[in-house]
C-alpha cells in the first residue's frame, strides 16, 4: 500500500470518480462516493472542476489497465493541480507502477473507503457499513460477496481480490432494505456470486439468501449478476418461476468455451460442455420466458477450429438471448500464458464476428417472440429522444415520451422495427 501526502495543498472539496470494470467495481466506487460525501467532499461529473480524482481500476484485460493509465495521464494534463488516488484490482497487482503515474498521490489495493479518504488528506468519519443509495437512477448494485476460490488459468482477479468472502446475511438484508427505499431494482453482485455462503459454516446458501430477501424486503425487484450454471439450485429457479416480479427470470451463466478440452485448459473443472448444456436446458424448461446470457472467450491459447466449432454448436443449441463475446487477453499473473501464444488476431477476430452475428440473430428471434407480452418494466434513462427501460428478462425497451411513466410499470411489448417498445396495458 502506497500513500503520498501533500499536506501543503488546500483540502479536497470536489472529487471526480471513474470506474473501470465489473459491477463489483461499480459498487465499490459507490461505497467510496458515500464515504467522500460523509467527509464533506462533493462528487463532480467534470474532472476540470475537481481538485481530486478517484479511479477504480480493473485487471481483467490488458486493455482495461491501459485505459486506466491513459485516463490518469489525461487527468494530469488537463488539470495540473488534481490529486489522483487509484484503487482496485490493478492497484493490488502492481501498485508500484501505478504510483509512478502523474498526479497519483495514493495507491489503494482493494476497495476500502478509509484508505482512499486518508490518501486524499480527508479526515475519515465513521464509515457507514450500509450503502444507502446508488448514483444513476432506478437500479442499484448490492455486493453480497467478494473474491474467488477458483483459479481459472486466464484470470488474475483471484490474485487481486483474494479468496471468496461472503457478507453476513443480516447485513445484506439491511442494505437491500435501505436501497429499496430509493431504487426499483437491486442487482446482487460479487466476484463469484454462486459461492455465497460457502464460508459461513453452512449457515446460508445463495438460494436461501434470495428467499430471505424476497420475504423481508418488499416491492423491489431483485436480479442476479453472473452466476455459474451449475450453481443454480431449485430455490432460485422456483422463485424466478413463481415471482418473476421479485426475482427477475434472467441468468448470465459464463460459458467461455463449448470445447471440453479448452475448458480443462482454462481450469474450469466444475463443469463440462455436457453438464452446462443440461443445466441450461433444465432451467429453460422450467421458466416460460428467460433472459439468458453468457460470456464466451475466443482465441484462448491452442483453441483450434474444432474447438471453435464446438462453441458455435453449443450456442446454436441453447436459447441465449444475448452474449458477451470477448478475446483472450494474456495476463502476466495468470497461468494460461504458459500454454503457448494466443490465437492469431485475424483468426480470433473472425471467430468473434461469427459468434456476435449468431448472438444478434438469436436476440432478434427472441424479441419477435415477445410481441404482445405483458412485461414488468423499470425505467432507466433517456436514449435517442426516448426513455429506455428494462424488462424482467433483461430486454431493453423504449418508452414513448408522449406519456408520463413511473420508475416501474407494467406494459405490453410491441415490436417496432428491430426494437421493442412499451404500450399501456389494456384494462
Amino acid at each position: 500500500m502506497v500513500f503520498v501526502f501533500l499536506s501543503d495543498r488546500k483540502p479536497v472539496t470536489k472529487v471526480y470518480l471513474h470506474t473501470f470494470g465489473c459491477k463489483a467495481n461499480q459498487y465499490d466506487t459507490e461505497v467510496v462516493r458515500q464515504a467522500l460525501e460523509s467527509a464533506g467532499a462533493v462528487p463532480v461529473e467534470d474532472p476540470a472542476e475537481a481538485d481530486a480524482a478517484v479511479v477504480n481500476s480493473c485487471t481483467v484485460t490488458h486493455v482495461s489497465e491501459a485505459k486506466m493509465r491513459s485516463l490518469v495521464r489525461r487527468l494530469a494534463r488537463r488539470n495540473r493541480t488534481i490529486r489522483t488516488v487509484v484503487m482496485g484490482c490493478a492497484s493490488a497487482l502492481d501498485g508500484t507502477a501505478v504510483a509512478s503515474l502523474p498526479s497519483v498521490v495514493g495507491v489503494v489495493p482493494g476497495a476500502a473507503p478509509g484508505p482512499v479518504l486518508k490518501a486524499l488528506g480527508l479526515r475519515p468519519t465513521q464509515v457507514d457499513p450500509i450503502l444507502r443509495t446508488f448514483a444513476g437512477g432506478s437500479r442499484a448494485w448490492l455486493k453480497i460477496q467478494d473474491g474467488c476460490d477458483e483459479h481459472c488459468t486466464f484470470c488474475a482477479t483471484t490474485v487481486a481480490r483474494g479468496n471468496s468472502r461472503s457478507r453476513r446475511p443480516e447485513d445484506v438484508v439491511a442494505e437491500a432494505y435501505a436501497l429499496a427505499d430509493r431504487h426499483c431494482e437491486i442487482v446482487l453482485t460479487g466476484v463469484h456470486v454462486g459461492a455465497y455462503g460457502a464460508d459461513l459454516d453452512g449457515a446460508m446458501c445463495l438460494g436461501e439468501l434470495l428467499e430471505r430477501l424476497v420475504y423481508e424486503v418488499p416491492c423491489v425487484r431483485f436480479r442476479l449478476t453472473s452466476v455459474e450454471a451449475t450453481e443454480l439450485d431449485d430455490r432460485l429457479v422456483d422463485i424466478m418461476k413463481a415471482a418473476p416480479d421479485r426475482l427477475a427470470p434472467h441468468v448470465h451463466a459464463p460459458l467461455q468455451s463449448g470445447s471440453d478440452r479448452v475448458l480443462r485448459q482454462m481450469g474450469r473443472h466444475w463443469y463440462t460442455s455436457g453438464s452446462y448444456r443440461a443445466r441450461i436446458e433444465w432451467l429453460a424448461d422450467r421458466i416460460p420466458y428467460l433472459g439468458l446470457g453468457a460470456d464466451v472467450m475466443v482465441g484462448f491459447p491452442t483453441e483450434s477450429e474444432e474447438d471453435h466449432a464446438a462453441t458455435r454448436a453449443m450456442i446454436e443449441a441453447l436459447p441465449f438471448t444475448y452474449l458477451h463475446v470477448f478475446p483472450y487477453s494474456e495476463r502476466e499473473d495468470a497461468r494460461a500464458r504458459k500454454l503457448g501464444p494466443p490465437v492469431h488476431p485475424d483468426t480470433w477476430r473472425g471467430r468473434s464476428s461469427e459468434l456476435r452475428e449468431l448472438a444478434r440473430q438469436k436476440a432478434a428471434k427472441y424479441r419477435k417472440l415477445q410481441h404482445g407480452r405483458k412485461a414488468d418494466v423499470v425505467l432507466l434513462q433517456r436514449a435517442g429522444g426516448r426513455f429506455e427501460g428494462l424488462t424482467e428478462d433483461y430486454l431493453p425497451v423504449f418508452v414513448p415520451t408522449d406519456r408520463t411513466a413511473p420508475k416501474r410499470f407494467a406494459a405490453e411489448l410491441q415490436l417496432d422495427g428491430a426494437r421493442l417498445k412499451t404500450c399501456p396495458v389494456a384494462e
